[in-house]
This record gives C-alpha cells, structure tokens and sequence, in this order.
C-alpha cells in the first residue's frame, strides 16, 4: 500500500482510538451505586489559593463497595475538600470525624438507573459520530490523493481498511457501553 494512504489510515485510527479512551473516561466517571474513585476526577480544591486537583491534597480510598475515604493530608483542608465535592454535582453529602472524610455511596433507584443507561447510550453514540467523523475524513484525504495520482485500486483498498478500522472501534464501543450498562443495572 502507498505510504501516504498508509498515513492517513493510521491517523485515522489514532482519533478513533482517541474517541474511545474519551468514552471510557468520561463513563468512569458515571456512578454506579458502588464505590468508584474517578467520581471525583473532576473535583478541584481551592488549596491557599490555588485550585488544585482533590488526589493532590488527600488520600482517596475505598475502605468498602459503598463508602469512599478522603484522608487529607493537612486537617485544615477538611472544610474546602468538603465545599469541593458539595458544589460538584455528585448528589453526594460528605461526613467528617474531623480527621476523614466519608462519602456514603446511595443505592441507585430504578428511575436513577434508566436515566444512567440513557446517559451511557448517549455517550456511546457520540463516541459512534466521532468514528464516523474520522472514517469520513480519511476517505475524503484518499480520495483528494487519488486526484492528485494516487491509483484508484489503492484508493479503494484504503477506503476497505478504513472501514474495517471503524468496524473494530465500532464493536470496542459497543462492549465498553455494554459492560457500563450491566455495571449500573446491577443491584
């Protein structure tokens, strides 16, 4: 195969690739009605000034499937850890023993549950458009190569492969949204 159409299939894949590890980040951050430390990936805390990331000022563990631990290394930082993970929006009341932070995962409704299958559905398509979106850039730089001298066979064999690249990514999706869907129905 021509190295440039090499090229653009490599590249190709790597925003598809892309596109995938951005699902499976942004769906470990939907709760489960179990204990998941990356709930919290996104919580930042206001540390004498500066907003910092909640892993760089404390400990965060899970001591079981329905609590997480926040140990902060400097007991002054209860109070702003606490206001950190209230004005995020994980629906979750932090407790305090003025030493450790609990936070008490809640049992999911069915309700709550359907919405999260819908939400992860949702993502899943996106992650499906944004496949679609490099398949179909990669077959539009094959086809300007093809004007500029690329053989048409080559043209074509390099729209088959990019295909068969999507249809991977498009199954790779497809288990990530399956396994997050039995993780949330699972009572």
């Amino acid at each position: 195969m021509n190295e440039d159409a090499q090229l653009v299939i490599d590249l190709a894949k790597e925003k598809m690739e892309k596109a995938l590890q951005f699902l499976e980040t942004d769906l470990s951050r939907i709760r489960a009605g179990k204990a998941n430390l990356h709930i919290l990936d996104g919580i930042v805390v206001d540390y004498y000034g500066n907003a910092v990331p909640l892993s760089q000022v404390s400990n965060v563990s899970t001591p079981d499937p329905k609590t997480i631990a926040i140990q902060p290394w400097d007991k002054k930082m209860i109070e702003p850890i606490e206001k950190a993970i209230m004005a995020s929006n994980l629906g979750i009341m932090p407790a305090n023993n003025g030493e450790l932070i609990r936070l008490n995962i809640p049992m999911l409704t069915e309700e709550r549950r359907k919405e999260l299958v819908k939400q992860v559905k949702h993502e899943g398509e996106a992650a499906k458009v944004s496949l679609r979106n490099a398949r179909r850039d990669a077959n539009e730089e094959l086809k300007k190569m093809h004007k500029e001298g690329l053989p048409e066979d080559e043209m074509k064999r390099g729209e088959a492969d990019v295909q068969k690249v999507t249809d991977e990514y498009t199954v790779k999706i497809d288990k990530v949204i399956e396994a997050k869907e039995k993780e949330i129905l699972t009572v």
